[in-house]
């Protein structure tokens, strides 16, 4: 692990990195356009839009408590937050640039090498770098301090009368076999319908994907629950824009049950609990000195 200065270095410069648009091909798109800190780490778009206006293929995450995922991407490619961190630079239909033409863009400017120097003694400005530095940086993006744990901590008068009822409920209807752990999902693959098919998305397959495995499909990460009030929309298509219809599906697909109007609303309210307190930047972003920087191989 390295010295506190060091590590605090890493986290400043992953901040910088996080938010610049330079590590895209076209200089338009940063981290935080499709997991902006301002909308609970996602961009509440049924799929985001990237290099060339592309539209991807699948809902965009929450980067928020991104560091307790047992694994990284709904289909779990990526085996932790740096290796994470290199996959959207290099995706042409994302940020659409290359490795090599990142740590090209950076090189260039002075800060950044000054930056990466203090930070990675020896090194300098490598991929491998960018990506630990980004993902330096996510693992501080947590959100403690949601009524839920005040409640969990000894607070009775953290959750109303009908917040208590859903969390009993989310254990006793059995979502909570998913959606455990200190982000309450993140943990494990489930497949998306267990005891009905779900109609609305047949093309995205998932852990499939990564495995060719014939079982694996529409197989996914569980997503974290946490801040799940402003992440919508909801589910690896984005198909559902309301809680209460997600309550519903997940209800009827993974268990099997056809929920009353109050079990939904009282399992609502009890994930709007979730919501912790939101990330605050620690550092300064880019001075303004280096913001029309020329990015190389701009398309």
């Amino acid at each position: 692990k390295p010295a506190k200065g060091v590590q605090k270095a890493r986290i400043e410069l992953g901040q910088k990195l996080f938010f610049d648009q330079r590590l895209s091909r076209s200089g338009a798109i940063a981290c935080n356009s499709c997991h902006n800190l301002a909308r609970g780490g996602s961009d509440n778009l049924k799929s985001s839009i990237g290099h060339k206006w592309n539209i991807g293929p699948i809902n965009s995450p929450t980067v928020l408590n991104a560091k307790y995922n047992f694994v990284q991407f709904w289909d779990g490619r990526a085996k932790d937050l740096r290796e994470q961190a290199g996959g959207p630079i290099a995706n042409p239909g994302e940020m659409g640039s290359t490795h090599p033409v990142a740590v090209q863009a950076l090189k260039s400017i002075p800060e950044y090498v000054q930056w990466f120097d203090a930070a990675y003694a020896g090194t300098g400005v490598t991929i491998a770098n960018v990506q630990d530095a980004l993902a330096s940086f996510e693992e501080t993006l947590v959100t403690p301090g949601a009524r839920f744990d005040q409640y969990l901590r000894g607070d009775e008068h953290a959750l109303t009368a009908q917040e208590k009822q859903g969390y009993q409920l989310f254990k006793d209807k059995g979502c909570v076999a998913c959606h455990n752990g200190p982000a309450v999902g993140g943990g494990s693959f489930q497949k998306f319908g267990v005891v009905t098919p779900y109609e609305k998305d047949v093309t995205t397959l998932g852990r499939y994907n990564v495995t060719k495995v014939e079982t694996d499909k529409y197989v996914f990460k569980v997503p974290t629950l946490r801040n799940i009030a402003l992440t919508y929309p909801y589910f690896h298509d984005g198909s559902v824009w309301t809680l209460e219809e997600a309550v519903d599906i997940m209800a009827k697909h993974q268990l099997g049950l056809t929920l009353s109007r109050p079990e939904n609303a009282a399992l609502v309210a009890f994930l709007k609990t979730l919501t912790g307190k939101q990330p605050q930047l620690s550092y300064p972003l880019l001075p303004p000195s280096t913001v029309d920087t020329p990015h190389p191989e701009m398309d």
